[in-house]
């Protein structure tokens, strides 16, 4: 086949022929074996080099190869001193092979095999375990990662691009195959499982349903991850799992002693916004290039930026009155609506309604850390906890630079972060979710980004968790050391993974049960989650539960690393090497020390090829930058911050005159390139969005009349109060029904509120029950009425902007409110109950 490397054309057999994968899940953690099959076609020996995307906090354990029928373990080291045995072995003739983590993210790996001779086949299996996040339907979600996108780098970075030299072919044409098989086991019962790639039906192995087997049908398309949301009977229930220790471990070592995984679900109460006043929310948007992509590559027409204005909307008209509030913009640049975050009020949410639909995805690159940094710089307001909401689809080198910052801020703010479209870093956004004691999602293909948003909305309102406290009730001469951290932070439904070591005497079969509870307290309400569990632990060749526990280790420790703590170095490697679990310092190597004779001839280096990352119509274009006529590019006018200089200015004062001049654009001069640089090759992602944007003028000194330069949203003039946006559909009234509502949670009741609601402004008028019922309380009872009859289905979209409408209308409705709710009901043709108004 072809492979485009930099600017050559290489003709070339690719080794790597197929990719097998089996998953084991049990419940909410996934075991994982990859098998990576290698044929050389070629007439000499082939050094095969495979870079592949991984979840950051999977617990990469063990790693072997079969070459001539024979298997070959391979062995745990110090990645230098891993990297000196495979050079070693390459330069005298010996296959071997290696497997690291690229980079300090840990979502990327390599997988090298060096010297197999011409003619010779050999397979690779890799095995890593992960925990399962729950989703806010209750499915568990496994994901298997196969979308790789470049990473950006920063403005000053200097470090490693993991991604650099990664060979792309377009998406039908790579020449290895992938198949996935899973086996489910879960003693509540597996109701079904969906997938967003086509599957064989789920097969169950036992009558009651415990057990069940379920395939891909064909091969995916390599445009998103694979991804499996199993749903079981009962997705809540508490658990524990007590599995032994790897026998021959030294006692009281980490791998010598039982360890114990519990999950407890709290009993946080959900938030009210009408009953809370308070909090500072900050919402970090994304407006690189790449926004501009599809959220699903079936779906051409919504693109990430669209998708994420839309909850930005959902966002700010569910934010209770009082708080405060500010939206940001990054990209090369980076913008905020106010120079700091001001009071909700209507005119402040009215305000920032106009500039949400102003945004484009224009900003150019992924500099997150100037922002943040910008961020941090403001000052916190007394009584009013911030919350920091991260919406990116990006993948950036200094990764861990982003993540030590949120760090050394984790006691001023809480950080939620959002993963947008396939290939998103899970380094950055769990990282900077658990730096900071929030929480992460991500939202791929046709998921709606809304419901996870206000998901994680509801937990930055709910009032502080304190005194979190863990105790254990065990027998005499037995001790729990916590394997990490204790939940430092609790939300309503939250589900809490605590892992721990049992030391101590193993226990006779008639022992009674131990426990452990969780306790904190809710204002002035203490609560209390206790699980008893038996004390005879679970044989196990595979130990998914203490691997997972030394990843989660390893990740508080690394992070103390990039910080220069050489203690905490020492700690990170010993603990990889005992518990056999990849990090950052440490890789895996094999050696085939059997062969009687070397290798002969020239090794000649393949990079295994991957899909070109981009979507349908996206399609990747490796040619130098000079060869490119590109002479003006257009924005619309605004002040920008830059990454290079030391304060950051707000937009605010600019506003009226980027409205104004709304069919005015500024053109830039791209810097022209000597012809000698071949360096600059588009896909980099500062420069890789242009080619995605149809609609430019290329070469024209300026933008004709209302077209988009970023194939965004076309800029349009400030609608007048209340209109709903052009972004909105028609086809989604739920949109511009919310668009429609006021800060205090009202509607008013005009010819808007009346088309939306599918009946006239005068039939509407005409049925107000009374004439001391105020137009905005007769609104708004239809409103309320109208989003429990016509859009239940979403209700997680819209339940805490519809709480924030009933506790408005409650007090100006008195005793006429079920009156009303009777007469919207004739009047909708709904049959919502008394209940919905607290009746």
């Amino acid at each position: 086949m072809e492979l485009v490397r930099g600017l050559q054309l290489i003709k070339e057999p690719v080794p790597l022929r197929s990719s097998s994968v089996s998953v084991l899940i049990r419940g909410f953690v996934a075991d994982v074996g990859c098998e990576l099959l290698y044929r050389n076609e070629d007439p000499g020996p082939v050094e095969a080099v495979f870079k592949f995307p991984v979840d950051a906090e999977a617990a990469v354990y063990a790693f072997q190869a079969r070459l001539r029928g024979a298997c070959i373990q391979a062995q745990l080291h110090e990645k230098k001193q891993a990297q000196e045995l495979y050079g070693d072995a390459l330069a005298g003739g010996q296959s071997s092979f290696l497997l690291q983590q690229e980079g300090p993210g840990g979502d990327v790996f390599s997988c090298s095999l060096g010297n197999l001779p011409p003619g010779e086949e050999a397979t690779l299996t890799l095995r890593y375990v992960c925990e399962l996040p729950l989703e806010p339907d209750g499915a568990a979600r496994y994901v298997l990662p196969t979308v790789l996108r470049p990473r950006y780098m920063p403005h000053g970075w200097d470090g490693e691009d993991v991604t650099q030299g990664v060979p792309r072919v377009p998406q039908g044409e790579l020449p290895y195959t992938l198949s996935l098989s899973v086996m489910l086991q879960s003693p509540h019962g597996i109701d079904r499982v969906l997938s967003n790639c086509p599957l064989t039906p789920l097969s169950y192995t036992t009558g009651n349903r415990t057990t069940a087997q379920v395939s891909l049908a064909q091969a995916p398309p390599w445009d998103r991850d694979v991804e499996l949301l199993v749903y079981y009977a009962e997705p809540h229930k508490p658990s524990t799992v007590l599995e032994a220790g790897l026998p021959g471990a030294e006692p009281g070592s980490l791998m010598g002693d039982p360890a114990v995984m519990v999950t407890l679900l709290s009993s946080v109460p959900e938030a009210v916004p009408a009953q809370s006043r308070v909090g500072e929310f900050i919402l970090l948007l994304d407006r690189s290039g790449s926004m501009t992509c599809p959220m699903d590559g079936r779906d051409l027409s919504r693109q990430r930026i669209d998708s994420a204005k839309e909850t930005l909307v959902l966002l700010l008209k569910s934010l209770p009155l009082g708080c405060y509030f500010n939206i940001y913009g990054f990209g090369s640049e980076f913008e905020s609506f106010y120079p700091q975050s001001v009071e909700y009020t209507q005119q402040t949410m009215a305000e920032s309604l106009q500039r949400i639909q102003l945004l484009q995805a224009n900003l150019g690159g992924t500099e997150i850390l100037e922002p943040l940094r910008a961020i941090y710089r403001s000052p916190c307001r007394d009584v009013h906890p911030r919350q920091l909401f991260v919406f990116t689809d990006g993948e950036v080198e200094n990764t861990q630079d982003v993540i030590a910052e949120v760090q050394r801020h984790r006691g001023t703010h809480r950080c939620f972060s959002f993963g947008i479209g396939d290939g998103a870093s899970t380094a950055l956004i769990k990282g900077i979710a658990r730096a900071a004691g929030g929480s992460a999602e991500f939202i791929t293909g046709q998921d709606r980004m809304q419901p996870k948003v206000l998901q994680s909305l509801k937990r930055a309102l709910q009032p502080a968790v304190t005194g979190i406290s863990l105790s254990w009730d065990l027998p005499p001469r037995m001790q729990a050391e916590l394997l990490r951290r204790g939940p430092d932070v609790i939300f309503a439904g939250h589900r809490c993974l605590i892992y721990a070591q049992l030391h101590g005497q193993p226990q006779p079969p008639d022992t009674p049960m131990g426990g452990v509870t969780l306790q904190y307290r809710i204002q002035d309400q203490t609560y209390k989650e206790t699980l008893r569990f038996p004390l005879q632990p679970q044989d196990g060749d595979r130990l998914p539960i203490h691997r997972l526990a030394a990843k989660s280790l390893l990740l508080e420790l690394e992070g103390a690393v990039s910080a220069g703590s050489e203690g905490d170095r020492r700690r990170a490697l010993e603990a990889s090497l005992s518990s056999g679990v990849v990090c950052s310092l440490t890789a895996y190597v094999g050696v085939d020390t059997e062969r009687g004779q070397p290798v002969q001839g020239p090794l000649v280096r393949q990079d295994i090829p991957l899909a070109d990352y981009h979507l349908h119509g996206f399609h990747e274009v490796w040619v130098p930058i000079e060869q490119v006529s590109i002479d003006r590019i257009c924005e619309r006018p605004s002040s920008r911050a830059r990454i290079d200089e030391p304060n950051q200015r707000s937009v605010f004062g600019c506003l009226s005159r980027d409205l104004v001049q709304e069919n005015t654009y500024h053109c830039h001069k791209f810097p022209q390139l000597p012809k000698s640089s071949t360096s600059h090759l588009l896909p980099r992602k500062g420069l890789s969005w242009l080619r995605g944007l149809p609609k430019l003028n290329w070469g024209s000194p300026q933008c004709k009349g209302r077209q988009s330069c970023n194939q965004g949203v076309p800029p349009e003039t400030v609608p007048q109060k209340g209109l709903s946006p052009k972004w909105a559909p028609e086809e989604y009234p739920l949109l511009r029904l919310v668009y429609l509502q006021n800060a205090d949670g009202s509607w008013d009741l005009d010819p808007r509120l009346a088309a939306v609601l599918g009946v006239s402004e005068a039939d509407a008028r005409g049925r107000i029950p009374s004439e001391d019922v105020t137009p905005s309380v007769w609104a708004t009872v239809l409103a309320v009425v109208w989003l429990h009859g016509r859009a239940a289905e979403q209700r997680d979209e819209w339940e805490l902007l519809e709480a924030k409408a009933v506790g408005w209308v409650r007090d100006p409705a008195g005793a006429r409110l079920s009156e009303c709710l009777e007469a919207a009901n004739a009047l909708l043709g709904c049959s919502v109950g008394p209940a919905v108004f607290g009746l």
